[in-house]
């Protein structure tokens, strides 16, 4: 028994060491390569488009829960996701091709995509990164790396295994330069190596006349209990968009915020789930002078994220707005929610059509 105990011991011990050794954060500021740059710039009182879509890591089709994903139903029954990566290989092929066809049928200028898989075990090792820029061949884009883990052998059923994803970002425009900003992350022991390195890629596209477009890919904390991290993720992102506005420049911030759009939209939609814990509500107020969040014209009609906690069923899950845009008041824009009835992610996708103002 002393024998079979410390040797546990020693397997625990050195797991720790192994995550440990190979635990490590991205710097701040560091510079993104721009591939397939175009010449096109932007220009004040034309209309353009944008597209945000967290395409999931491919896993997320309408029977995968995730085991990180809790809640409870309106009747006192608790619920707990099942899985750690996709259910398959071909589960992770089928979905990312329906999301690429998603994408492909929007047409937009731009595209600022979330949890895109280059070399993870989750995915099978599908590179989505790859697949989805190969058909993207007319744009420019650029990669920022935002969740890189050794192999995390948890759940102990279906291991959620090593990871290299991020967030890529598609441009019909002239890129002049592109940087990773690091977001404060919960750094406790075991959480570090669970939760992404999270960040947004910072795009800065010249538009005719002077003045930028700076474009941001922004994936926010979700697992973030009394909203500590989240709050400090929002300074940071206020401070960018308040400094560039000051400067004259266009700002436009994409992705999923892992918070719900609005009030109305917290608990807007028909659900036979409780409101859950990790839903935090973001607001006007909570934004800098000059940034507002371009509410969707359908934003009643067609949430954009479902609880994973369960497999879903319309009307039954858990359902919000966390994805959209925020956007400088120099810049005149409307969005829409698009219905994919989460078809093939836990998300919708949002798009945005923007007008730069003179």
């Amino acid at each position: 028994m002393i024998i079979i105990i410390l040797a546990l011991l020693l397997v625990v011990g050195g797991y720790v060491i192994y995550l440990q050794s190979n635990y490590y954060r991205i710097e701040d500021h560091a510079a993104l390569a721009v591939e397939n740059n175009g010449e096109n710039v932007l220009k004040t009182g034309d209309t353009y488009s944008v597209v945000t879509y967290n395409i999931g890591f491919g896993a997320y089709g309408p029977d995968y829960s995730f085991f990180m994903d809790t809640g409870e139903m309106k009747d006192g029954t608790k619920t707990s996701g099942k899985y750690g990566k996709a259910m398959s290989l071909e589960s992770v092929e089928a979905h990312t091709e329906g999301a690429l066809g998603v994408i492909e049928d929007l047409d937009a200028d731009f595209y600022l995509l979330q949890e895109v898989d280059e070399d993870a075990d989750r995915s099978y090792h599908v590179n989505q990164k790859e697949f989805i820029k190969t058909a993207m061949k007319d744009y420019a884009n650029t990669f920022a790396n935002n969740f890189h883990s050794a192999y995390l052998f948890y759940p102990f059923n279906d291991p959620h295994g090593a990871v290299q994803a991020g967030l890529l970002s598609f441009s019909r425009y002239q890129i002049s330069e592109a940087e990773r900003r690091s977001y404060p992350v919960d750094n406790s022991f075991i959480t570090k190596f669970t939760d992404l390195d999270r960040c947004f890629a910072q795009m800065r596209l010249p538009v005719e006349g002077g003045h930028e477009l700076v474009l941001i890919n922004s994936h926010m904390s979700a697992y973030d209990e009394g909203g500590t991290i989240r709050a400090q993720q929002l300074e940071l992102l206020n401070s960018v968009m308040s400094e560039e506005y000051a400067k004259g420049n266009y700002v436009i911030v994409g992705g999923d915020f892992n918070h719900a759009m609005g009030e109305a939209v917290a608990e807007g939609f028909p659900t036979e789930q409780k409101f859950p814990a990790w839903v935090a509500v973001l607001t006007e107020d909570d934004l800098a002078d000059g940034v507002r969040i371009v509410r969707a014209e359908n934003e009643l009609e067609v949430p954009t994220c479902r609880g994973a906690d369960i497999v879903y069923t319309k009307g039954v899950n858990y359902t919000t707005v966390v994805d959209g845009f925020l956007v400088t008041d120099n810049i005149r824009a409307a969005a829409e929610n698009v219905d994919t009835d989460f078809a093939y992610s836990d998300h919708n996708p949002v798009k945005l059509q923007f007008e730069l103002m003179k």
